[in-house]
């Protein structure tokens, strides 16, 4: 029966995002074997997510998947980007905090979506004092890469620092 299962998720894992049709066909076959499968009932949440923009449906999907497997290290990063894009900050904040803790997690990955929570917020200084600690946790020269140049982004939507009268009158 699970690898029916599994045969089934990895179709419609396959398909996603590029043939909706035959995805949703394969998890629904997937999720009728076992309702309870958290990976098929995630990528169900990244589907109303991130296609269909039902944030709330999409919630629905990733807390029974969570509530299923709470361990799963793949659930938190879709999640956590369904809350941010519906405004839903504080369980945002709740589940990055309690995701960093999970044993096997990508904790840059995590970091990174922690200084995208404050770079929401506005609060630049702990979005960039973030984006360095995830550096700490990348083990990989891309991912540093990228973490460099979302620092750089969110420096130049810092607000400019205004320079004093007596200041520009000292260096002239």
């Amino acid at each position: 029966m699970s690898l029916t299962k599994n045969k089934y998720y990895f179709e419609a894992l396959d398909c996603y995002p590029y043939n909706l049709a035959d995805c949703l066909g394969a998890l629904n076959y997937a999720l009728s074997y076992d309702p309870e499968d958290s990976d098929a009932l995630c990528l169900m949440g990244r589907i109303y997510s991130e296609q269909l923009k039902n944030y709330e449906q999409a919630k629905t999907y990733f807390q029974e998947a969570l509530a299923c497997d709470v361990g799963n290290v793949t659930i938190p990063k879709y999640y956590v980007s369904c809350l941010l894009n519906n405004e839903d900050y504080e369980e945002a904040l709740k589940l990055l905090d309690f995701s960093f803790k999970t044993k096997g997690i990508d904790k840059s990955n995590i970091l990174y979506w922690k200084s995208v929570y404050f770079e929401k917020l506005e609060h630049y200084d702990e979005a960039l004092k973030t984006i360095k600690e995830a550096k700490k946790f990348s083990y990989n020269k891309d991912i540093i890469e990228f973490l460099e140049n979302r620092e750089k982004f969110v420096k130049s939507k810092m607000p400019k620092k205004k320079v004093s009268k007596k200041k520009k009158k000292r260096t002239n």
